[in-house]
């Protein structure tokens, strides 16, 4: 499935010269990923020229004009690669300064990869946020962007509108994050699982939710009944019937969930439950029971029992709040 169509995401690249290629081709390939399971991104890629050269000497050519951004557009700024103040380099162009300024404007999203980060500084869209960037660009942001809350020791941070990453790799882990806020987990883990990668968080943030956390594995039939339970959550499940699903025998599959992850399948689907009824709690005025009722817990004492032992209070003093796992 491609992103196309009037209803589907725009992630507008842009394309600045001596981009890094890792920085451009890592995010790119999850948002295009992700098209592939349920995604709706439409992937441009814009320039204030035609065509430019890579930092790694790759020409890259026919990219499109720096035209208008609609409201909830992803902005993403592959970093380059910068050049020091005394060069006489400038950072971005006056005509990108402009176009990012403009798509501030217009109410886009931004998100950008390690140098990337200097030309939302230049923009002054960094002002009284937190951001983050390269580890040896840290200081250099700090002195030339003082309105700017720059963090160290982080993979990447989001503040309202705009998101950057620390590094090359970081990227990826920014845009799988960006990928569960638009379409969830269980979308965000089979990107993962498809890429090969580990879904990160940064050390700023709450932990890996359920449906991430136990994902960083290569055990097909594994992987295959943590798909079938995220999507199946509400259902009661028999280890026989999640067997046949891994074409596995009932003890074959028990022993491979303990290697794998360390639990039974009956104890990851709970958590599963239990992981989106502390989002519901939070995100939505649904009451108790109907949290409990829509996670699949039949009886909502007895969800209320678990729930408490798990996170150390009831459901009810949840509300807003963010469950840390």
């Amino acid at each position: 499935m491609n992103g196309g169509g009037s209803s589907s995401r725009a992630v507008v690249v842009l394309v600045l010269p001596e981009v890094n290629l890792l920085d451009l081709g890592g995010p790119v390939q999850v948002f295009d990923a992700a098209n592939h399971r349920g995604g709706d991104y439409r992937i441009e890629y814009v320039a204030a020229q035609p065509a430019v050269t890579s930092a790694q000497g790759l020409r890259l050519a026919d990219l499109g004009a720096l035209r208008a951004v609609a409201a909830g557009d992803l902005v993403l700024i592959p970093g380059p690669q910068l050049h020091p103040p005394e060069s006489g380099h400038p950072i971005v162009s006056a005509a990108v300064v402009d176009w990012l300024r403009a798509a501030r404007a217009s109410g886009a999203r931004f998100a950008s990869v390690c140098t990337g980060a200097a030309a939302l500084g230049e923009a002054g869209l960094l002002d009284g946020r937190r951001c983050t960037t390269h580890w040896s660009l840290i200081d250099a942001m700090r002195r030339r962007y003082p309105a700017a809350d720059v963090q160290d020791a982080v993979l990447y941070v989001h503040d309202g509108p705009v998101s950057t990453s620390a590094g090359f790799a970081t990227g990826i882990d920014l845009a799988l994050s960006l990928v569960e806020r638009d379409h969830g987990p269980a979308v965000t883990a089979a990107v993962a699982r498809q890429l090969v990668v580990y879904v990160r968080r940064s050390g700023s943030r709450e932990q890996l939710s359920a449906f991430l956390r136990h994902r960083a594995h290569l055990h097909t039939a594994v992987h295959r009944v943590q798909e079938h339970l995220a999507q199946h959550l509400d259902r009661h499940h028999t280890l026989e019937d999640l067997a046949s699903v891994a074409h596995l025998s009932p003890r074959g599959l028990s022993r491979a969930f303990r290697t794998t992850i360390g639990m039974t399948p009956r104890m990851y689907h709970e958590e599963l439950r239990l992981d989106l009824a502390a989002t519901l709690l939070a995100e939505t005025d649904l009451t108790v029971d109907a949290v409990a009722a829509r996670c699949g817990f039949g009886d909502p004492r007895h969800f209320r029992r678990l729930f408490a032992a798990r996170y150390g209070r009831p459901p009810s003093l949840a509300r807003g709040e963010t469950v840390a796992s």
